[in-house]
């Protein structure tokens, strides 16, 4: 009896699974070149869905893409007025944080995405910072996680974008991705993911690449490897500058 429920459970696991449901996707740029007029860029996701046979009719199709950066640890501290003054009293290690991370949906995420498949594809913004290991002596250490979310979202690194998929006759799909100037340089990787049932039945991903080039590249570059020739340009630069303004200002003032 054993063997036949087990059997039973295999043969279920198809249909559970999206009727072999596959995703075909595609983005409108593989790479994005920073310059030193860069300003952004609207990235284009856009896919198909495949599959073997028609399309399950007791469940409705959903579709989240995301676009996440490169992930570094991270520093939150905590301020707090001593004696008159600001100082930080607190800090959390943030063991792994993505430096840009936008998420786009068919529908409300909480909607149409379980929380163990969020725990388990790590999908939602929170379930992509890992903090472990805070010190003893915090006992909000969640706090500092939704600090940094907080501050990230404001400046347009973090976002949430519910309903924005547009998803036509159960099969072609696309969204709108926004951006911002201020990118860190790396391999940027996209997930593409099909849901019924709050479940997760087929998911895919590519990567975009975002290179500095020109200017941007060569100071980059000098500031990594040398970093007192760096200094030195920088000095000097800001000391031209300087002397360019004032020689400015008094030739208008003599005249």
């Amino acid at each position: 009896m054993r063997g036949v429920a087990l059997l039973l459970a295999l043969l279920a696991i198809p249909s559970a699974a999206g009727a072999g449901e596959e995703v075909v996707a595609g983005l409108s740029r593989s790479a994005i070149s920073i310059t030193a007029n860069f300003d952004g860029s609207d990235l284009i996701v856009y896919g198909a869905v495949k599959r073997d046979e028609p399309a399950p009719s007791d469940s409705t199709l959903e579709v989240i893409v995301t676009v996440e950066g490169p992930s570094t640890p991270i520093t939150v501290r905590r301020k707090s007025r001593a004696l008159g003054i600001w100082v930080n009293t607190a800090s959390v290690e943030v063991d792994r944080a993505p430096s840009f991370y936008a998420v786009a949906t068919t529908g409300p995420l909480d909607r149409i995405l379980s929380q163990t498949e969020d725990l388990r594809r790590k999908i939602s913004v929170p379930q992509m910072i890992r903090s472990v290991g805070a010190p003893q002596d915090i006992a909000d250490s969640p706090a500092f996680t939704e600090a940094l979310i907080r501050v990230r979202e404001a400046n347009g690194l973090y976002s949430l974008h519910e309903g924005t998929v547009q998803l036509a006759e159960n099969t072609l799909f696309r969204t709108d991705v926004d951006l911002p100037a201020n990118l860190v340089e790396g391999d940027y990787r996209t997930r593409f993911f099909l849901l019924r049932d709050r479940q997760v039945v087929a998911m895919t991903e590519t990567a975009i690449y975002v290179r500095k080039v020109g200017l941007e590249r060569w100071l980059y570059d000098l500031a990594q490897r040398q970093p007192a020739v760096y200094g030195v340009l920088a000095l000097a630069i800001a000391a031209l500058a300087g002397w360019a303004a004032s020689t400015a200002f008094r030739l208008l003032r003599n005249g």
